[in-house]
């Protein structure tokens, strides 16, 4: 048992925490140079934040507009929607 939080310690040896930076969130866009798929074409296809603890939100928009929660940070979110180098982030506040 932890003394500080009360619960198992097995518990807290599994979760993975991440620390916060001082920087706060940062803006982003998602820029497509070679459409792959044939399905969002080029330029800028989404939105995004990347918060202080390395979680990503993003934001497709269009037709049909949908936000995503990316977790495991932008390295996670470029392994999916960066197809090789053909897309890559904009950062909007440096």
């Amino acid at each position: 048992m932890d003394k500080i939080s009360g619960r198992p310690a097995e518990l807290l040896r599994r979760r993975h925490l991440k620390v916060a930076t001082a920087a706060g969130p940062r803006r982003f866009e998602l820029v497509r140079h070679t459409d792959v798929s044939g399905v969002s074409g080029t330029g800028v296809v989404a939105e995004g934040v990347e918060w202080s603890d390395g979680t990503v939100t993003l934001h497709w928009g269009g037709r049909y507009p949908t936000t995503t929660v990316w977790q495991d940070g932008i390295d996670a979110l470029l392994t999916i929607h960066g197809h090789h180098g053909a897309t890559t982030i904009r950062w909007l506040d440096t």
